[in-house]
């Protein structure tokens, strides 16, 4: 009988950060620290405001992040809702990789949108009545009593 060697395959983790109408798909794996955003590095994503932003929950899990590799594509929404979304697809990645309670505790203690999707949208418009503008899903328009 012929025993079969059991191959490791390196440990993949996929998570998913939502704010507003951006989606952030990130793919965590075993590495050396490299983050690219949609095929880019890291550095080239926005200005520098946005980069502060996206290293708060690299600098928070420390040693975590510094074996990792992150890749991320995000679509939809605007840059301040990608940013967020970006952040949270990073830091579920790095808590399901490394399974780590602590992290876990650290990054909820922070920002607990971190971890947690934000369930606030818009208000759908309503349908207006006579003349209302379009300024507001309630907007109507104004009365006069006399």
């Amino acid at each position: 009988m012929v025993k079969k060697k059991v191959v490791e395959r390196p440990k993949l983790t996929l998570s998913i950060g939502k704010r507003k109408e951006a989606v952030a798909r990130a793919k965590i794996t075993p590495g050396t620290g490299k983050i690219l955003i949609n095929s880019r590095p890291f550095e080239l994503f926005g200005n520098e405001f946005i980069q502060m932003r996206l290293r708060e929950p690299l600098l928070l899990a420390e040693e975590f992040a510094k074996k990792v590799d992150i890749e991320v594509n995000v679509s939809g929404g605007g840059i301040s809702g990608q940013v967020d979304a970006i952040r949270q697809a990073m830091a579920r990645g790095l808590v399901g990789f490394y399974a780590s309670e602590e992290l876990k505790r650290k990054f909820l203690e922070y920002d607990r949108n971190l971890l947690i999707f934000d369930v606030r949208r818009c208000e759908p418009h309503h349908g207006s009545g006579r003349g209302a503008s379009k300024r507001g899903s309630r907007r109507r328009k104004q009365k006069s009593k006399r």
